[in-house]
């Protein structure tokens, strides 16, 4: 049962919750006091779960509300705000104090999206306190719950999109190791198609090895070793496609990064003196955040 402490709601439901409101407004039904307090515990409980709900399903909040007394009075239904970017009549309320991102603005559940319109159009006084509550650290990250706990963020509300990212990680190597991994006679076997393997599984992997980064569908996965032989360096360069709702800059870092580590550990016999890095991003493209390239 989702219940906001700023809202001033205790458990027993005494009172119309804000989550309970959302589901009357979408409903275009009104309640009065008398009317809510009319209802069985259970119905009000079911209100304030559907009013929690992504959708409000406005069939259900009539028929919870069909034996209320005095009846629910009917209004024009009143949806959610735009999810795309906070309202501007909310930021002006918010003031500079209190930065309310478009990214951090999408990832709010629809009722929290709600629950901050509501403060800053009839509740000013509790603004602050809304705020606190339901963006709270999230304002400083995203990856930050609003009591400061490190969470994943929800990208459940973004649209899925066509996602590429590149990104390049360095060995540097002596003269030595650099003939043996061009000649391809290292003891430890063919030092460039393992690599490239490694670094294609490392991008499928990502998720297991970096805290908080989503699962995602890979839809192509290339890495592509790049040898200077003047330098005695060889660059691995990672490219990383998916059609999804996050970006894949980590997949692509991750894969460049296990290439070189991989080219690092099948040459190390010849040379322990080798040096990594650095490991960059060089491109990206899709999602909210536009393009990026080096």
């Amino acid at each position: 049962m989702k219940l906001y402490a700023f809202d001033g709601v205790s458990k027993a439901l005494e009172l119309v919750p804000l989550s309970a409101r959302r589901a009357l407004d979408h409903a275009g039904l009104r309640l009065s006091h008398a009317s809510w307090l009319s209802l069985p515990p259970n119905a009000r409980e079911a209100l304030v779960g559907a009013g929690a709900e992504a959708q409000v399903s406005t069939d259900r909040v009539r028929a919870l509300t069909a034996t209320a007394t005095p009846p629910a009075e009917a209004i024009l239904p009143i949806g959610d705000p735009q999810a795309a970017a906070p309202p501007a009549e909310l930021l002006a309320s918010l003031g500079p104090s209190r930065p309310l991102a478009p990214a951090l603005w999408l990832a709010l559940s629809a009722l929290d999206r709600y629950a901050l319109a509501v403060a800053a159009a009839s509740r000013p006084e509790g603004l602050g306190a809304a705020y606190d509550e339901i963006v709270g650290a999230s304002a400083l990250s995203t990856h930050l719950a609003a009591s400061g706990e490190v969470r994943m963020v929800n990208v459940a509300p973004k649209a899925p999109s066509l996602r590429r990212a590149v990104a390049e990680s360095v060995v540097q190597m002596s003269e030595t190791a650099f003939e043996r991994l061009a000649s391809a006679t290292a003891g430890k076997g063919d030092v460039l198609a393992t690599a490239r393997l490694a670094g294609i599984m490392a991008a499928k992997k990502t998720q297991d090895l970096i805290p908080l980064c989503h699962a995602i569908a890979i839809t192509h996965a290339q890495v592509e070793l790049v040898l200077e032989p003047a330098a005695h360096r060889v660059r691995a360069e990672a490219t990383v496609e998916s059609f999804d709702r996050t970006g894949v800059e980590m997949e692509a870092m991750v894969a460049a990064s296990i290439a070189a580590l991989t080219i690092y550990d099948m040459l190390k016999s010849y040379d322990r003196g080798m040096e990594v890095g650095p490991t960059r991003l060089l491109a990206k493209s899709g999602g909210r955040s536009g393009d990026f390239q080096r």
